[in-house]
This record gives C-alpha cells, structure tokens and sequence, in this order.
C-alpha cells in the first residue's frame, strides 16, 4: 500500500510547535566543568609560527 509523500508534509509552523511541547519533556544533563590539564601533559601539539605570533600578539587584547 503506497502513502502519498505529501501525507508527510507538514509547515514550519507545525514543525516549530511540535518542538515546543516536546521540550519539557528533555532532560538537559547538567553539564560538569572541566577539570584544569597541567600543562605537562599536554603532548604533541604543534603550532605554526604564523599562529604563534598572533597568539602572541592577542596578551595586548586579553589578560
């Protein structure tokens, strides 16, 4: 038995609807800080030289 594909459409309006009432329903894990990684075990990272300075030159921008 063949469904015509059209029985599927639906609008945007329907679509944004349906995502309303169903979001209670999700449940968000809280989400865990991240722990601080000392930097002595930060290995194999490689940054190109062009990279570098501009890392560099954003101390004047940041902290």
């Amino acid at each position: 038995m063949a469904h015509d594909p059209r029985e599927y459409e639906i609008s945007l309006a329907q679509l944004r609807g349906d995502c309303a009432r169903m979001a209670p329903h999700w449940v968000v894990p809280a989400a865990a800080a991240p722990r601080p990684v000392s930097p002595s075990l930060i290995h194999g990272v490689v940054v190109p030289p062009a990279s570098a300075r501009l890392v560099d030159a954003m101390s004047d921008y940041g902290y």
